[in-house]
């Protein structure tokens, strides 16, 4: 089987955030796996065939930037959204003053209440931007985007890191620090 594009995306996707034991992928530091390797389990352990330009065109195209190669380029990852345990070796950043989190409406009220939690991934995802939180929101339901108090969340040393993306990643966001728009 031959994928490309979207198919391609979502399959690396499963690969590398989720379920890499399922081409006999086994995540380095970082996330990293080899190119190469990748390529060849996929087509051995899945039967799912796609070329080294296939992959250049979903790093360089997907519209989230899921994916980055290293600077070598023979490595790729997963920028963020694991399930898996992994150590992306992001250094902590201070974050701009306001975040934004987009969720579904049917979500809010429990937000409000209970804070934003990072579930089964490493952590919760926030956005610099409003544009981007709703494009979130809008994938769960109808879109809600809340504001985030970064810069206070950080003065009381909650940590953040910035991935590869500029999808801003943080462990919980605590009710006191979330506003609905």
């Amino acid at each position: 089987m031959q994928l490309h594009d979207v198919r391609l995306s979502k399959y690396l996707s499963r690969l590398l955030r989720h379920q890499p034991q399922d081409a006999r992928l086994t995540l380095e530091p970082g996330g990293w796996v080899d190119v190469d390797t990748l390529i060849a389990n996929a087509r051995q352990y899945n039967n799912v065939s796609f070329t080294r330009q296939a992959l250049e065109e979903v790093v360089a195209n997907n519209d989230k930037k899921r994916f980055s190669f290293n600077e070598a380029g023979d490595k790729i990852r997963a920028n963020q959204g694991h399930s898996v345990e992994i150590d992306l070796q992001l250094e902590p950043v201070t974050p701009p003053d306001t975040l934004y989190h987009g969720t579904a409406s049917r979500n809010v009220e429990s937000i409000l209440r209970e804070g934003i939690r990072k579930e089964a991934r490493h952590h919760v995802h926030l956005s610099l931007d409003v544009e981007t939180a709703t494009a979130v929101g809008r994938r769960h339901g109808s879109p809600v985007v809340l504001r985030i108090d970064a810069a206070a969340m950080h003065r009381a040393g909650h940590l953040f890191y910035c991935s590869d993306n500029g999808v801003w990643l943080t462990d919980r966001v605590s009710p006191e620090f979330i506003t609905a728009r």
